[in-house]
């Protein structure tokens, strides 16, 4: 659900900053509980994939967007080769962002708080798939990225509560500084920060779809979409 103007405010952006491609991230629907504890998460992790300030600079290659909100300039659609040059991709939105990149455009993402998406995810399960369905896509079906992306959750985010668990300082003091980086995403969603501790339990089960994604594309059926693999493994 785009609100009034919304057109006008991403036409504002794009001619102000001379970008080829807005994208917003719209706010998600966050109601049952299922949402509430992993929604706000969800666009945290997108926000650590896809750093707004490395999309807009030129130094880094970094690209991404945000399907829901796009505004894209149709003479940079045409140079690209057009919806076809993404026509295979399964996150059709950052590999559309990543083709303007590398033909020299600019690229703008950030949050639209002012467009909603409707989609409901009320259970775990829904929520789980969602995410399992391009994990392993991010990741471009590396093995070695997945057992990187693996080790690199694990210390980040699972092993500061158990070493501050067992009464190591510094296993606190990183459960504390991991908890305070997620508030701005609680707060967005308007969540309590009292969420924030628990910030490891939701680590945890983004980690668990994410090897789920990688096995279900090695068994083909990966990329599962309205009940069609996307691909095969």
């Amino acid at each position: 659900m785009h609100p009034p103007g919304g057109l006008r405010d991403l036409v504002t952006q794009s001619e102000g900053g001379g970008y080829d491609l807005v994208s917003g991230m719209v706010t998600l629907r966050c109601q049952s509980f299922a949402e509430r504890a992993l929604i706000p998460a969800f666009v945290f992790f997108f926000f650590l994939l896809y750093p707004p300030a490395w999309i807009r600079s030129q130094r880094h290659r970094t690209a991404g967007a945000a399907g829901g909100c796009l505004l894209i300039r149709r003479e940079t659609l045409e140079s690209i080769g057009g919806i076809a040059r993404i026509r295979g991709e399964l996150i059709d939105d950052c590999a559309l962002a990543r083709a303007v990149k590398q033909q020299g455009g600019r690229v703008w993402l950030g949050l639209n708080a002012e467009a909603r998406s409707i989609r409901e995810y009320p259970t775990f399960g829904e929520i789980g798939r969602m995410i399992s369905r391009t994990a392993f896509t991010e990741l471009r079906h590396s093995r070695p990225l997945l057992v990187g992306t693996i080790a690199g959750m694990a210390l980040t985010y699972l092993a500061p509560p158990v070493a501050a668990l067992a009464g190591n300082g510094f296993g606190a003091a990183a459960w504390a500084l991991m908890s305070l980086a997620y508030i701005p995403a609680l707060r967005f969603y308007r969540r309590s920060p009292l969420w924030a501790p628990l910030l490891p339990l939701i680590a945890a089960f983004y980690l668990g779809a994410t090897v789920h994604s990688a096995v279900a594309w090695w068994r083909g059926r990966g990329g599962m979409w309205k009940g069609r693999a996307h691909a095969a493994g």
